[in-house]
Protein backbone atom coordinates (compact mmCIF):
# COMPACT_ATOMS: atom_id res chain seq x y z
CA UNK A 1 0.00 0.00 0.00
CA UNK A 2 1.49 3.42 -0.93
CA UNK A 3 2.07 5.88 1.90
CA UNK A 4 -0.65 8.41 2.59
CA UNK A 5 -0.26 11.92 1.20
CA UNK A 6 1.35 13.78 4.10
CA UNK A 7 -0.12 17.10 3.06
CA UNK A 8 -3.71 16.05 2.30
CA UNK A 9 -6.19 18.44 0.66
CA UNK A 10 -5.98 22.14 1.40
CA UNK A 11 -8.79 23.83 3.34
CA UNK A 12 -10.15 25.11 0.02
CA UNK A 13 -10.06 21.66 -1.53
CA UNK A 14 -11.62 20.19 1.61
CA UNK A 15 -14.55 22.68 1.42
CA UNK A 16 -14.95 22.00 -2.30
CA UNK A 17 -15.10 18.26 -1.67
CA UNK A 18 -17.71 18.73 1.06
CA UNK A 19 -19.86 20.88 -1.21
CA UNK A 20 -19.67 18.32 -4.01
CA UNK A 21 -20.65 15.55 -1.58
CA UNK A 22 -23.55 17.64 -0.32
CA UNK A 23 -24.83 18.25 -3.85
CA UNK A 24 -24.59 14.55 -4.65
CA UNK A 25 -26.47 13.71 -1.43
CA UNK A 26 -29.24 16.20 -2.25
CA UNK A 27 -29.56 14.75 -5.75
CA UNK A 28 -29.79 11.22 -4.38
CA UNK A 29 -32.33 12.15 -1.69
CA UNK A 30 -34.25 14.26 -4.13
CA UNK A 31 -34.42 11.42 -6.59
CA UNK A 32 -35.64 9.14 -3.86
CA UNK A 33 -38.38 11.59 -2.86
CA UNK A 34 -39.37 12.06 -6.47
CA UNK A 35 -39.59 8.31 -6.79
CA UNK A 36 -41.88 8.09 -3.77
CA UNK A 37 -44.10 10.84 -5.13
CA UNK A 38 -44.21 9.18 -8.53
CA UNK A 39 -45.23 5.88 -6.96
CA UNK A 40 -47.91 7.43 -4.71
CA UNK A 41 -49.31 9.90 -7.24
CA UNK A 42 -52.73 8.82 -8.46
CA UNK A 43 -53.25 7.92 -12.07
CA UNK A 44 -55.92 9.29 -14.37
CA UNK A 45 -59.56 8.94 -13.41
CA UNK A 46 -60.71 5.60 -14.77
CA UNK A 47 -64.44 6.41 -14.59
CA UNK A 48 -64.91 10.16 -15.11
CA UNK A 49 -68.57 9.71 -16.05
CA UNK A 50 -69.24 8.69 -12.43
CA UNK A 51 -67.79 11.85 -10.92
CA UNK A 52 -69.98 13.45 -8.28
CA UNK A 53 -72.58 15.79 -9.81
CA UNK A 54 -71.25 19.35 -9.74
CA UNK A 55 -73.22 21.80 -7.62
CA UNK A 56 -72.57 25.21 -6.13
CA UNK A 57 -71.29 25.02 -2.53
CA UNK A 58 -73.99 25.41 0.10
CA UNK A 59 -73.75 28.50 2.33
CA UNK A 60 -71.39 28.41 5.29
CA UNK A 61 -73.84 30.15 7.62
CA UNK A 62 -76.52 27.91 9.15
CA UNK A 63 -79.31 30.46 8.68
CA UNK A 64 -78.38 30.88 5.02
CA UNK A 65 -78.36 27.10 4.59
CA UNK A 66 -81.88 26.94 6.02
CA UNK A 67 -83.00 29.48 3.43
CA UNK A 68 -81.21 27.50 0.72
CA UNK A 69 -82.96 24.30 1.83
CA UNK A 70 -86.36 25.96 1.84
CA UNK A 71 -85.85 27.19 -1.72
CA UNK A 72 -84.38 23.90 -2.98
CA UNK A 73 -87.06 21.64 -1.49
CA UNK A 74 -89.63 22.31 -4.20
CA UNK A 75 -87.42 21.84 -7.26
CA UNK A 76 -85.66 18.74 -5.88
CA UNK A 77 -88.59 17.03 -4.20
CA UNK A 78 -86.36 16.48 -1.16
CA UNK A 79 -87.92 17.47 2.18
CA UNK A 80 -86.59 20.77 3.50
CA UNK A 81 -85.47 19.23 6.80
CA UNK A 82 -83.51 16.54 4.96
CA UNK A 83 -81.77 19.17 2.82
CA UNK A 84 -80.78 21.03 5.98
CA UNK A 85 -79.04 17.85 7.18
CA UNK A 86 -77.33 17.12 3.86
CA UNK A 87 -76.16 20.70 3.46
CA UNK A 88 -74.91 20.80 7.05
CA UNK A 89 -72.84 17.69 6.41
CA UNK A 90 -71.35 19.21 3.26
CA UNK A 91 -70.41 22.37 5.15
CA UNK A 92 -68.85 20.38 8.00
CA UNK A 93 -66.94 18.19 5.55
CA UNK A 94 -65.21 21.22 4.03
CA UNK A 95 -63.11 21.44 7.16
CA UNK A 96 -62.95 17.85 8.35
CA UNK A 97 -62.75 16.19 4.93
CA UNK A 98 -61.59 19.02 2.71
CA UNK A 99 -59.85 16.86 0.08
CA UNK A 100 -62.94 14.71 -0.44
CA UNK A 101 -65.09 17.41 -2.07
CA UNK A 102 -68.35 15.96 -0.73
CA UNK A 103 -71.57 17.50 -2.08
CA UNK A 104 -75.01 17.46 -0.51
CA UNK A 105 -76.24 15.92 -3.78
CA UNK A 106 -74.46 12.63 -3.09
CA UNK A 107 -76.08 12.44 0.34
CA UNK A 108 -79.44 13.26 -1.20
CA UNK A 109 -78.97 10.37 -3.64
CA UNK A 110 -78.22 8.00 -0.79
CA UNK A 111 -81.03 9.33 1.36
CA UNK A 112 -83.58 8.85 -1.41
CA UNK A 113 -82.56 5.25 -2.02
CA UNK A 114 -82.09 4.22 1.62
CA UNK A 115 -85.26 5.63 3.19
CA UNK A 116 -86.88 8.18 0.87
CA UNK A 117 -85.28 10.88 3.05
CA UNK A 118 -86.62 9.49 6.31
CA UNK A 119 -90.13 8.83 4.99
CA UNK A 120 -89.96 5.04 4.64
CA UNK A 121 -93.02 3.31 6.07
CA UNK A 122 -95.19 6.43 5.88
CA UNK A 123 -93.22 8.24 8.55
CA UNK A 124 -91.59 11.68 8.21
CA UNK A 125 -88.80 13.72 9.72
CA UNK A 126 -89.67 15.92 12.66
CA UNK A 127 -88.18 19.35 13.28
CA UNK A 128 -85.14 17.74 14.93
CA UNK A 129 -84.40 15.64 11.83
CA UNK A 130 -85.60 12.34 13.27
CA UNK A 131 -88.22 10.04 11.72
CA UNK A 132 -91.40 10.10 13.77
CA UNK A 133 -91.32 6.30 13.72
CA UNK A 134 -87.87 4.62 13.92
CA UNK A 135 -86.64 3.12 10.64
CA UNK A 136 -85.12 -0.34 10.99
CA UNK A 137 -83.92 -2.73 8.35
CA UNK A 138 -84.58 -6.49 8.42
CA UNK A 139 -82.58 -8.84 10.60
CA UNK A 140 -79.22 -9.49 8.95
CA UNK A 141 -79.58 -13.22 9.39
CA UNK A 142 -78.18 -14.38 6.05
CA UNK A 143 -81.55 -14.86 4.34
CA UNK A 144 -83.19 -13.01 1.43
CA UNK A 145 -79.85 -11.95 0.00
CA UNK A 146 -78.67 -10.30 3.23
CA UNK A 147 -75.35 -10.95 4.90
CA UNK A 148 -75.40 -12.63 8.28
CA UNK A 149 -74.22 -10.16 10.93
CA UNK A 150 -74.61 -11.24 14.52
CA UNK A 151 -75.51 -8.66 17.12
CA UNK A 152 -72.59 -6.33 17.75
CA UNK A 153 -74.03 -3.77 20.18
CA UNK A 154 -76.25 -5.71 22.57
CA UNK A 155 -79.26 -4.25 20.81
CA UNK A 156 -78.44 -0.73 21.96
CA UNK A 157 -79.02 0.93 18.59
CA UNK A 158 -81.25 -1.48 16.70
CA UNK A 159 -83.17 -3.19 19.53
CA UNK A 160 -82.09 -6.65 18.34
CA UNK A 161 -79.84 -8.78 20.53
CA UNK A 162 -79.54 -11.67 18.06
CA UNK A 163 -78.66 -10.04 14.74
CA UNK A 164 -77.76 -6.54 13.67
CA UNK A 165 -80.19 -4.38 11.73
CA UNK A 166 -79.61 -1.22 9.71
CA UNK A 167 -80.70 1.85 11.65
CA UNK A 168 -82.09 5.24 10.76
CA UNK A 169 -82.70 7.25 7.58
CA UNK A 170 -79.26 6.40 6.15
CA UNK A 171 -79.35 2.79 7.34
CA UNK A 172 -76.17 2.34 9.36
CA UNK A 173 -75.46 -1.04 10.88
CA UNK A 174 -74.23 -0.72 14.48
CA UNK A 175 -70.66 -1.87 13.77
CA UNK A 176 -70.25 0.76 11.04
CA UNK A 177 -71.75 3.43 13.25
CA UNK A 178 -69.19 2.55 15.90
CA UNK A 179 -66.46 3.54 13.43
CA UNK A 180 -67.99 6.57 11.72
CA UNK A 181 -70.75 7.84 14.02
CA UNK A 182 -70.98 11.61 14.29
CA UNK A 183 -72.72 14.41 16.19
CA UNK A 184 -73.76 16.51 13.22
CA UNK A 185 -76.04 18.89 15.08
CA UNK A 186 -73.75 19.46 18.05
CA UNK A 187 -76.26 18.33 20.69
CA UNK A 188 -73.71 16.11 22.42
CA UNK A 189 -75.29 12.86 21.20
CA UNK A 190 -74.23 10.65 18.28
CA UNK A 191 -77.42 9.02 17.01
CA UNK A 192 -78.02 7.21 13.68
CA UNK A 193 -81.74 7.99 13.95
CA UNK A 194 -80.89 11.71 13.73
CA UNK A 195 -80.37 12.66 10.08
CA UNK A 196 -77.99 15.49 10.99
CA UNK A 197 -75.74 12.95 12.69
CA UNK A 198 -76.25 10.27 10.07
CA UNK A 199 -75.45 12.63 7.18
CA UNK A 200 -72.09 13.61 8.66
CA UNK A 201 -71.33 9.97 9.47
CA UNK A 202 -72.14 9.06 5.85
CA UNK A 203 -69.77 11.80 4.70
CA UNK A 204 -67.00 10.27 6.79
CA UNK A 205 -67.75 6.81 5.44
CA UNK A 206 -67.88 7.91 1.81
CA UNK A 207 -64.66 9.88 2.15
CA UNK A 208 -62.71 7.08 3.84
CA UNK A 209 -59.49 5.83 2.25
CA UNK A 210 -58.63 9.32 0.99
CA UNK A 211 -61.33 9.25 -1.66
CA UNK A 212 -61.98 12.33 -3.78
CA UNK A 213 -65.62 12.16 -4.83
CA UNK A 214 -64.98 14.53 -7.70
CA UNK A 215 -63.22 11.58 -9.37
CA UNK A 216 -65.55 9.06 -10.94
CA UNK A 217 -63.59 6.01 -9.81
CA UNK A 218 -63.59 7.24 -6.20
CA UNK A 219 -67.28 8.21 -6.24
CA UNK A 220 -68.27 4.79 -7.53
CA UNK A 221 -66.04 3.04 -4.99
CA UNK A 222 -67.57 5.10 -2.19
CA UNK A 223 -71.14 4.19 -3.10
CA UNK A 224 -70.19 0.56 -3.66
CA UNK A 225 -68.84 0.55 -0.11
CA UNK A 226 -72.36 1.41 1.00
CA UNK A 227 -73.90 -1.41 -1.02
CA UNK A 228 -71.99 -3.87 -3.23
CA UNK A 229 -74.31 -3.57 -6.19
CA UNK A 230 -73.78 -1.77 -9.48
CA UNK A 231 -77.55 -1.36 -9.80
CA UNK A 232 -77.51 0.40 -6.42
CA UNK A 233 -74.68 2.70 -7.56
CA UNK A 234 -76.59 3.62 -10.71
CA UNK A 235 -79.79 4.32 -8.80
CA UNK A 236 -78.01 6.54 -6.26
CA UNK A 237 -76.36 8.34 -9.15
CA UNK A 238 -79.66 9.00 -10.92
CA UNK A 239 -81.10 10.48 -7.74
CA UNK A 240 -78.00 12.56 -7.04
CA UNK A 241 -77.86 13.91 -10.59
CA UNK A 242 -81.57 14.70 -10.50
CA UNK A 243 -81.27 16.65 -7.25
CA UNK A 244 -78.18 18.53 -8.39
CA UNK A 245 -79.71 19.42 -11.76
CA UNK A 246 -82.89 20.69 -10.12
CA UNK A 247 -80.89 23.23 -8.10
CA UNK A 248 -78.12 24.04 -10.62
CA UNK A 249 -79.62 23.35 -14.07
Amino acid sequence: MPPADPTGPTDGRRLENLLVAAVVLVLIVGAGIAGVVAVSRRGPDALPAYAQPATAPVPTDAAARATWAREAAGPTGVPERALVAYAGAEAAARGELADCGLSWATLAGLGRVESNHGRFGDTALDDAGRPADPIRGPELDGTNGNREIRDSDGGRLDGDTTYDRAVGPLQFIPSTWALYGADGDGDGVSDPDDLDDAALAAARYLCADDRDLRRGDDWRAAVLAYNRSQAYVDRVRREAVGAATAVDP
